[in-house]
């Protein structure tokens, strides 16, 4: 996982303590990010992800 990288999308979308579900997954493609490495940056970091979709983030 390339934390600098998730770091940098997330403030380049002005994510912060919260992230919804079709943001995570639009973030993931536009950026070359991984679904499941944005779930593992959110949970480490603490940002809670909302409206899941799929229950791909927990």
């Amino acid at each position: 996982m390339d934390e600098e990288k998730i770091r940098s999308a997330f403030k380049k979308e002005g994510i912060d303590k919260e992230i919804k579900c079709p943001d995570a997954f639009a973030i993931s493609e536009k950026y070359g990010i991984s679904k499941t490495d944005i779930a593992r940056f959110c949970n480490i970091h603490g940002v809670k992800i909302r409206s899941c979709q799929l229950g791909c983030f927990k």
